[in-house]
């Protein structure tokens, strides 16, 4: 078995985008953790819905994002045992990142 690193750009912080890919990796059994990079989205995913995972990123993406690229390479597995938002990291580069917004009520409930 094998995993997937998956780099999501565009305006993807800022806008609920972690606690979106946290709620559909738990739904669907994945494992793994995501995080903020400058880079953009950085997921690290292992499980047997990996394919309808990446469909869904695009397909249920929280209203204020926008996705301008998902880049996905296998990875060796590495065993993860639950899905994890890690803190944000600084990669050096630039990213997009939206105005600040009001909480949407699905982002509250």
């Amino acid at each position: 078995m094998s995993g997937f690193r998956i780099i999501v750009k565009g305006v993807v912080q800022g806008v609920g985008f972690r606690p979106f890919v946290y709620t559909l990796a738990r739904e669907l059994g994945i494992k793994g953790y995501v995080t903020n990079t400058s880079e953009g989205v950085i997921i690290e995913a292992e499980g047997e819905g990996l394919s309808t995972f990446l469909k869904l990123l695009q397909e249920r993406r929280p209203p204020l994002s926008r996705i301008d690229s998902i880049e996905a390479e296998k990875t060796p597995f590495a065993g993860y045992r639950e899905f994890t938002i890690l803190r944000s990291q600084d990669s050096g580069s630039f990213t997009l990142v939206s105005p600040d917004i009001a909480i949407c009520p699905d982002c509250l409930r």
